[in-house]
């Protein structure tokens, strides 16, 4: 029998731990420390078998069929995915697939074996709504390859309770630090823009949320967007006069950053990496979430076809979620995510080689609809 390998187990891994620790298959928590693993899975009827994290005491345990989570940091997912080929072990991160882990696509699928990356919220849950909505579109009676084309895809995580900083942390601060350092690539009003700095391309994004609300927050694209267009089966004829894939802040965060944003662009070198780290070590002293206290995260993504100017098909989804007694949204919404590609790689669902979040519309449905089960709500708006 297949045996499920959770590598970490951080606050954000809990809900979908104990999602599949209450299913059939046998389960292996691994984690730095016994103690904190043993913190995650209280109250749990089923005996859950935990080890200390070594990577040679991993190769001992993993066997031929296994599927394997990591939920540690990313530049441990090509060491881990390696291991896993070279045992015969599916892999699963939420993590963007690196160039080291798209290097072993054609190993992994000569040996059936599944690397699925990109399944956590973002990216994750936007990945499977970008697909729906092409599909819709490109089944609707409105179709047509002329259309103009505008693709938005916003997500942000943030306190339930606005503070005057207009964010919190739940983890180390440094990964937020270092982002923004890194420039973006996306298409606005018909051109491509190349933003060196995520505050040099704030703008306000008017989200549709749950329930017919609206909301204003700041906005700005992170990461090189275009490569998504690809993945999300847009026609190469397409017109697309907006393609954004980026981030959402409370209104106010540019202007309670304002003096971060300033020391960072002095950073560079050694000293620089040592700088944000130090910034890192005050902000998750300062800033980091109470115990208990109440996250939310809002995603929404959206397509729209114009003819001339004029709308004629638009769709959306949208999640607008809190923290609550199941664990926080953050937490929620990526390992309950997590814990349904265990369920598709052990069902057969996904096929063998490096992959995202999966794009064929009946098991994209299929995962919402568990996630609904779960007591997410993810509204569709449009017809």
């Amino acid at each position: 029998m297949q045996t499920i390998h959770w590598l970490g187990a951080g606050l954000s891994a809990v809900p979908g731990i104990r999602r599949l620790v209450a299913g059939q298959l046998p389960f292996v928590l691994w984690n730095r420390t016994i103690a904190k693993a043993e913190e995650a899975i209280p109250g749990i009827n089923r005996p859950v078998q935990i080890r200390q994290f070594h990577l040679d005491t991993l190769s001992d345990e993993i066997k031929s069929g296994d599927i394997l989570v990591s939920m540690l940091p990313g530049s441990w997912h090509p060491i881990i995915a390696e291991l896993c080929i070279d045992k015969g072990t599916h892999f699963i991160s939420s993590s963007y697939i690196s160039e080291e882990m798209r290097a072993l696509d054609r190993q992994a699928a000569l040996k059936g074996l599944c690397l699925v990356n990109e399944v956590g919220l973002d990216p994750g849950l936007d990945h499977l709504m970008a697909h729906s909505l092409v599909s819709n579109y490109k089944q609707s009676p409105q179709y047509a390859p002329g259309h103009t084309i505008s693709f938005r895809s916003y997500c942000g995580g943030f306190p339930s309770i606005a503070n005057d900083f207009r964010y919190k942390f739940s983890w180390s601060p440094l990964g937020v630090l270092k982002a923004l350092k890194s420039p973006s690539k996306c298409i606005r009003d018909g051109r491509s823009m190349d933003v060196q700095r995520p505050w040099h391309a704030i703008t306000n994004y008017q989200a549709k949320l749950p329930g017919g609300r609206e909301e204003s927050f700041e906005a700005y694209p992170n990461r090189d967007a275009l490569p998504f267009m690809r993945a999300y089966q847009f026609e190469p004829g397409w017109q697309v006069d907006d393609f954004v894939r980026g981030t959402l802040r409370l209104n106010g965060w540019a202007e309670a950053w304002k003096d971060i944003f300033a020391e960072i662009e002095t950073l560079a070198g050694e000293d620089g990496e040592k700088r944000l780290e130090e910034m890192s070590d005050d902000l998750w002293q300062n800033q980091a979430y109470e115990k208990g206290e109440a996250d939310r995260v809002v995603l929404c993504v959206e397509l729209e076809a114009r003819d001339n100017g004029s709308p004629v098909w638009h769709q959306s989804y949208a999640i607008d979620a809190l923290g609550n007694e199941k664990g926080s949204a953050m937490a929620r919404l990526v390992s309950l995510t997590v814990s349904l590609a265990v369920d598709a790689i052990a069902t057969g669902k996904i096929g063998p080689g490096v992959s995202a979040a999966p794009s064929e519309p009946a098991l994209v449905n299929e995962w919402f609809d568990t996630l609904r089960q779960l007591g997410e709500h993810i509204e569709h708006i449009g017809t």
